[in-house]
């Protein structure tokens, strides 16, 4: 596909499946660009995954900006789509406007995420009017943790409704792609079929178009349980402790640095 655009991830629904990456470095950014991936999301799930925060409320608008340009600088073809940290948008439109363009100026990101549904479809169709693409983001929402907590969506009617609602209106705004997140099946293959934009589930079964992990989880660098929906590619922490063991030791038995490694 060569470079890929936001308007060719679109064009992908009904085409099959296809798989996206949430990357937060240069490095890893381009091994997942590398490995084919058409879209990699800057996610502020960076807070919690690589920072060490408890929530992703904590990160601000520098941080995601700062590792937006490295995501970019590491990317060749993929979509970099930068997420709209909490109260970069939540604000005002006009805010929300000036954040999100600094992403597209600043940054190098080919489009933005932002969480929300019906709430969030003036201010979508709006940043889509000024050129602005949008990646949707409903479902469990993490940046309402406070108020909601991490818990899957769709266990009653009501809910199921008021998502189908949300789904509707983010697509009717000009997003050109949603995530739909910890999600029961049902409820996400509803979405699915009833949109005209791909729909990319993360915890949401296997009906959607696409699916999205994030890149250290799924190639085992962090430490500490997964997520239930995650599915573990690699143990690369373990391959890591290992060659750093294997370091330590060397430098202590004075096996490191040899004549290979000597400038004379």
């Amino acid at each position: 596909m060569g470079i890929w655009t936001p308007k060719k991830i679109k064009a992908l629904k009904g085409k099959g499946k296809f798989a996206t990456i949430t990357a937060y470095d240069s490095i890893t950014a381009g091994i997942a660009d590398s490995a084919g991936v058409p879209l990699i999301l800057v996610g502020d799930s960076l807070g919690p995954t690589t920072l060490g925060f408890e929530t992703t409320v904590s990160v601000t608008m520098e941080m995601m900006i700062h590792h937006t340009k490295a995501v970019r600088n590491g990317c060749k073809n993929a979509v970099v789509v930068a997420d709209m940290p909490f109260l970069s948008y939540q604000i005002n439109e006009e805010e929300a406007i000036r954040n999100a363009g600094r992403f597209i100026q600043e940054a190098g990101a080919d489009a933005v995420k932002l969480e929300g549904g019906v709430c969030r479809a003036s201010l979508i169709s709006k940043l889509v009017e000024n050129g602005i693409p949008v990646m949707a983001h409903i479902g469990m929402l993490p940046q309402n943790v406070k108020q909601s907590g991490y818990a899957y969506k769709g266990k009653t009617s009501d809910e199921m409704a008021m998502i189908m609602a949300d789904a509707k209106a983010v697509a009717e705004a000009g997003a050109f792609c949603v995530v739909i997140e910890c999600a029961t099946t049902e409820l996400a293959a509803m979405v699915t079929e009833a949109l005209d934009i791909p729909v990319i589930g993360i915890g949401a079964g296997a009906a959607t178009d696409g699916q999205i992990l994030v890149i250290s989880d799924m190639l085992g660098l962090n430490d500490g349980k997964l997520p239930k929906f995650v599915k573990q590619y690699a143990d690369l922490r373990s391959e890591a402790i290992s060659a750093i063991k294997q370091y330590i030791s060397d430098v202590e038995t004075e096996n490191f640095p040899t004549s290979e490694h000597i400038y004379e």
